[in-house]
């Protein structure tokens, strides 16, 4: 049964969408939104499902704004929560936190407007529940909602776990007639239902939104020379871009920081070695400042609400399918064109490969890290459409896209089944004859038959292998080890040396039982998407001048308020009032992202600066 919302006396749809136009600015809800945000509102339970930039903020805010009460957000990131309160503030929603980082009297301010019904948003961090105090301070005002921000969170099978989250079953135990939402931008099957039993939401409605993100440009090249490749991509299609560059090491992240800020890009590092303060003040001027890179570790990224991302680039492979979505999914938030790269080569996969047979935990455990670079390895090579293979691994099917790599430029697949036998043979010889093994690059070099020091000392020149792959380049050889590791065909032995060894499928290669295809990549470049990527680049020259003067003006306010520039306005609002020119705030109000708080602060400065133009 549908119950009408205690604060409007409006149905829930109606209140919804009243809401999402005074305060929000829009006048019409995507996807499912509204459905999801009629359940919530009228007392049910949800598990959403949506990718980022899929709006999933607003089926939790709208919500707090329509029922009774105040919404508790768990969200698992501290650093954020002034980012979030700050963007809700703006919008004239009365939001606030609780956490470790405030002194007593603000915390004492925030408490008494909760009891006394002064906020619409709380925001408290998972281990922040632990502290009984907090639980009696909640039971003592009107809860109009809990949402559980970032839910994957929750899951040991996910890419971000978090054992903090495991407590949050607690929420239904004690309070089982407050509502419950709990929202992920990635998740496979499994860790959908490890998320529903853990939460307890096996009851709830659950929403799955399609996990397509159009406007952002998969792109995967061959690893050479990684730091002038993402040069080259910044400077070509991304200048004065904000953007994110993620690392493996950081070492790594340093150099590559280092790098960038060496040919005049602005960049900034992000690890968990830095100290916090410097953590934090690089985070905020990401967040605050235009065109501004960040190169990270994966501890940089999960509840970034910055919309203006316009590229994310991987310098070394991803762990698993759901990381790499999940951190290319923080570029285009706002919906514009936008780039996912990635350098991917031999070195990665043995990396990776070695890390797995070197990590903590059992045999069950190494089986799970491996299925999920298994995965990976099969998105890097693919010769079909990456969208489809990258939608497919989310249960979710699709057709060719037309706008990655490999429906640009698609590659060639080829019979590599005598490269493959030349290779593995090479390996087999040197560990039957001689009791050997090696890495790629001694294999290569007997194949090309390399007359090197290291050839001569082991007298590698006398075995039936050495100079049979003259055929083939040192690159293409690299090309054939990578995916004979990627499709298990090979293996990195646990000597901890990256050296080569067969597998128990060799054996059908070698005696030709088993065909091997390769991927051939095209020998021109990847053909770039015809879309444009610059926020203001296809508009007509008057409006592209006028969304640069908005732009200008906003980053003044946002530096003057203290604030990241979107939440002033979004590039697609400003973008917006620059191709339709209004002259009165009526007009003004019309436009997509301008709601009543926003028009009464923002838009007579708004209408000056169009009339000065």
């Amino acid at each position: 049964m549908t119950v009408s919302p205690v604060r409007t006396g409006l149905p829930a749809r109606t209140a919804a969408a009243e809401v999402l136009h005074r305060v929000f600015g829009y006048d019409e809800f995507r996807g499912n939104q509204s459905e999801i945000i009629e359940h919530v509102s009228s007392g049910g339970d949800a598990l959403v499902l949506m990718p980022t930039g899929g709006g999933k903020s607003l089926c939790y805010q709208i919500p707090s704004l329509v029922r009774e009460g105040t919404g508790i957000v768990i969200s698992p990131l501290i650093a954020l929560m002034q980012d979030q309160v700050d963007a809700l503030s703006a919008v004239g929603v009365r939001a606030a936190f609780l956490n470790s980082t405030q002194a007593a009297d603000v915390k004492a301010d925030v408490e008494r407007a909760y009891l006394a019904g002064e906020l619409d948003l709380l925001y408290l961090a998972p281990e922040r529940l632990r502290v009984p105090s907090t639980a009696t301070l909640l039971d003592r005002g009107k809860i109009a909602l809990f949402a559980i921000d970032e839910a994957h969170c929750v899951s040991q099978w996910g890419h971000d776990f978090r054992p903090d989250y495991l407590q949050l079953s607690m929420l239904h135990e004690r309070w089982p007639t407050v509502p419950r939402i709990a929202l992920t931008a990635t998740a496979t099957e499994q860790t959908h239902a490890e998320i529903a039993t853990r939460l307890q939401l096996g009851e709830a409605r659950h929403f799955v939104a399609s996990f397509d993100r159009p406007n952002i440009q998969y792109r995967i090249a061959g690893k050479n020379s990684p730091q002038q490749q993402l040069l080259q991509l910044v400077r070509s299609e991304h200048d004065g871009d904000a953007g994110i560059v993620y690392c493996l090491s950081r070492a790594s992240v340093e150099k590559t920081a280092e790098f960038l800020v060496s040919n005049g890009i602005p960049a900034l590092p992000y690890h968990a070695g830095l100290p916090a303060t410097v953590r934090a003040a690089n985070q905020s001027r990401f967040l605050r400042d235009d065109g501004i890179i960040m190169v990270a570790t994966i501890a940089f990224g999960m509840g970034i609400d910055k919309p203006d991302v316009r590229f994310v680039a991987h310098l070394d492979l991803p762990k698993s399918v759901e990381g790499y979505y999940q951190e290319t999914g923080r570029a285009g938030r706002d919906g514009l064109p936008s780039t996912a790269w990635l350098a991917y080569g031999l070195q990665d996969v043995v990396q990776q490969r070695r890390m797995i047979a070197d990590s903590e935990g059992d045999d069950a455990h190494r089986r799970k890290l491996s299925a999920h670079l298994d995965a990976m390895l099969a998105l890097c090579e693919t010769v079909e459409c990456r969208r489809m293979q990258l939608l497919a691994y989310f249960g979710e099917t699709s057709t060719p896209c037309g706008n990655c790599d490999t429906c640009l430029s698609p590659p060639e697949s080829i019979d590599g089944t005598i490269p493959a036998q030349k290779l593995l043979s090479t390996v087999v010889r040197l560990q039957r004859e001689r009791n050997q093994k090696f890495g790629a690059g001694q294999l290569i070099d007997i194949l090309l038959g390399k007359r090197t020091p290291r050839v001569e000392q082991n007298r590698h020149e006398e075995l039936s292998t050495f100079g049979i792959g003259t055929d083939l380049t040192e690159p293409e050889w690299r090309s054939v080890v990578r995916q004979l590791l990627a499709q298990g065909l090979l293996t990195v032995n646990s000597d901890g040396f990256g050296t080569l060894v067969i597998t128990e499928a060799s054996s059908q290669v070698l005696s030709g039982a088993r065909k091997v295809s390769l991927r051939k990549e095209p020998e021109r470049q990847a053909k770039r998407s015809s879309r444009t990527i610059k926020a203001g680049a296809d508009l007509a020259p008057e409006a592209a001048s006028l969304f640069e003067t908005l732009r200008t003006w906003r980053g003044a306010e946002a530096k003057e308020l203290g604030v990241p520039a979107y939440v002033i306005f979004h590039d697609a609002t400003l973008r917006e009032i620059a191709t339709a020119r209004p002259t009165t705030l009526a007009g003004l109000g019309t436009m997509s992202g301008v709601g009543e708080s926003k028009l009464e602060k923002y838009g007579q400065k708004i209408l000056e600066a169009i009339a000065a133009a």
